[in-house]
C-alpha cells in the first residue's frame, strides 16, 4: 500500500483541492493547515511526500523544510509559492525542497509535479523505474530486505542511486513510520563527523553553547543511512563499530549511554575489501555492515535503462521550464546509448536538463546534449562560446536570475558573476549580457 501523502496548507479550499488531486493519482492524504501540525504528523507516521505552501502564518514553508530535514531526513517535500516569486523557489531549493510549483497552476501541473518528485532520479516510491533485469533482481531481493531489521551494504559507482535504493527499501519497512536520517561521510569534515554523529552536552567544547542529538539519536525508531561509508577516518570507525556492536552511543562530554533502536543502512563506492588491505578499513567493522550486501550495476550495463531515464528526465524538465519537447531523434537518442555514462544517473540526467535548456525544438537534437562526441569543437574558441551561448541562454530561461541559473547549470553564483564580467569587457555592445 502507497504511504500517504502530507498537505500543509493554512488555506481550507486549497487543502480540499489538493486532497483531491493527491486522491486522483491513487494516494491518501492527510491535511493540516500550518507547519506545527505538520511537524507532530510527521513524528507519528509515515509519509510518501510533503506538499506545502510557501506563506503560511507562524512557521512558513521555509522554517518548515528545515524542520523536516532534521527530523524526517530525506522525506520529499514539494513546495507551493507565489506567482513569479522564483527568489521564494530557490531560497525553497535551497533549504532542501524537493521540487516546486508557482501559482496558479491547474490540477494537471499539480498531478505532473507529484509524479515527477515521486519518481525522483529515476526511482518511484513504490517502484524503482527500470527495465532491466539485473535491476529488477535487485528489487525482489530489496523487498523481502524491507520487512527485516538486517544490515545492507550498498555498493556501486557514484550516481547509480545507492542512496535511493535505500530509501526504498526504508519506505516499504516497518520503520517507514519513523525517520530517515541520511549522513555523508565524505561531505562532512572530519572534525565534526563526530559529533554529528553521535551529538555533544553543552559545554563538551568551545562552541557548544547547548546540547545537541546526533544523527543517531535523531534516527530512534527508523533507519540511519551511512553515506559514503569508506570516507570515514580510523579512529571513527572503531567507534561506528562499538555502537553498531552495543545499540547505544555516549554524546561527546557525557559518560551516559543512551540507547539507541535504529536500522543501519550503509553505501560505499569504494572497494572495501581493497581498502582493508591498504590498511584504510576496519575489517570487523565491514563484516558488522556487510551482513547483506548489494551491488548496484552501472548505467553503461542497463541500456534499456538510458532510454527510460532519458525520456522520464525529458518530461520532467520540460515541465518546469514550461516547454513541450516531444522526445529525442534517432541521432540524440544513439548518442546516449553509446555514451559511457561514468557518472551514471546523475550525469544522464544533468545532460537531459542541459539540453531542454538548450533545445527550442520539438525533439533534442545532437547538439542539444552537449556531449563531446555529439558535437564537434576542435578549437578553443568554439569551447567557450559554447559556454557563453549556455549561459546567456541559461539567464534568459530564468528571467536574469544568477541564483537559479547558477543552480541549473551546476556552477557558483560568483562564477556566474564573473563570466559576466569577462563576457562585458570582450563583447562591450551585446545587448543580453548589458541587461
Amino acid at each position: 500500500m502507497k504511504a500517504p501523502i502530507l498537505i500543509v496548507d493554512d488555506d481550507s479550499q486549497m487543502r480540499i483541492a489538493l486532497r483531491e488531486a493527491v486522491k486522483s493519482l491513487g494516494y491518501s492524504a492527510d491535511v493540516v493547515e500550518s507547519g506545527a501540525s505538520a511537524l507532530r504528523r510527521l513524528k507519528e507516521k509515515g509519509y510518501s511526500l510533503v506538499i506545502t505552501d510557501m506563506k503560511m502564518p507562524g512557521m512558513d514553508g521555509i522554517a518548515l523544510i528545515r524542520e523536516i530535514r532534521r527530523i524526517a531526513g530525506a522525506i520529499p517535500v514539494l513546495v507551493i509559492t507565489g506567482y513569479a516569486t522564483v527568489e521564494n523557489a530557490v531560497n525553497a531549493m535551497k533549504s532542501g525542497a524537493t521540487d516546486y510549483i508557482m501559482k496558479p497552476f491547474s490540477i494537471e501541473i499539480l498531478k505532473r509535479a507529484i509524479e515527477s518528485v515521486l519518481e525522483g532520479k529515476g526511482f518511484h516510491e513504490e517502484e524503482i523505474i527500470t527495465a532491466n533485469p539485473e535491476m529488477k533482481r535487485i528489487l525482489t531481493i530489496a523487498d523481502h530486505l524491507a520487512m527485516s531489521d538486517i544490515t545492507v551494504l550498498i555498493t556501486g559507482e557514484s550516481g547509480t542511486g545507492k542512496e535511493l535504493l535505500a530509501r526504498y527499501i526504508y519506505r516499504r519497512s516497518k520503520r517507514a513510520h519513523g525517520p530517515f536520517v541520511a549522513v555523508n561521510c565524505a561531505a562532512i569534515p572530519e572534525n565534526l563527523l563526530e559529533s554529528e554523529l553521535f551529538g555533544y552536552e553543552k559545554g563538551a567544547f568551545t562552541g557548544a553553547h547547548e546540547t545537541k542529538k546526533g544523527r543517531f539519536e535523531l534516527a530512534h525508531g527508523g533507519v540511519l543511512l551511512l553515506d559514503e561509508i569508506g570516507e570515514m577516518p580510523l579512529h571513527l570507525q572503531a567507534k561506528l563499530l562499538r555502537v553498531l556492536q552495543e545499540r547505544s552511543i555516549e554524546r561527546l562530554g557525557s559518560t551516559r549511554s543512551i540507547s539507541i533502536d535504529v536500522r543501519v543502512i550503509a553505501t560505499t563506492n569504494r572497494d572495501l575489501p581493497s581498502e582493508i588491505r591498504e590498511g584504510r578499513f576496519r575489517e570487523d567493522l565491514y563484516y558488522r555492515l556487510n551482513v547483506f550486501p548489494i551491488k548496484l550495476p552501472p548505467l553503461r550495463e542497463r541500456p534499456e535503462d538510458i532510454q527510460l531515464l532519458s525520456k522520464r528526465f525529458l518530461e520532467r524538465f520540460s515541465r518546469e521550464v514550461g516547454k513541450d519537447i516531444r522526445g529525442f531523434s534517432e541521432e540524440a537518442m544513439e548518442i546516449l546509448l553509446k555514451r559511457p555514462w561514468r557518472g551514471n544517473v546523475r550525469e544522464l540526467e544533468n545532460v537531459i536538463q542541459r539540453a531542454v535548456f538548450l533545445c527550442n525544438r520539438e525533439v533534442i537534437e545532437p547538439g542539444d546534449l552537449m556531449l563531446e562526441d555529439s558535437i564537434q569543437y576542435p578549437k578553443l574558441g568554439r569551447i567557450r562560446e559554447i559556454e557563453r551561448e549556455l549561459i546567456l541562454r541559461t539567464l534568459e530561461e530564468t528571467g536574469g536570475n544568477k541564483t537559479l541559473a547558477a543552480k541549473i547549470l551546476g556552477v557558483s553564483v560568483r562564477t556566474i558573476r564573473n563570466k559576466l564580467n569577462q563576457y562585458r569587457q570582450e563583447f562591450p555592445y551585446e545587448e543580453r549580457i548589458s541587461r
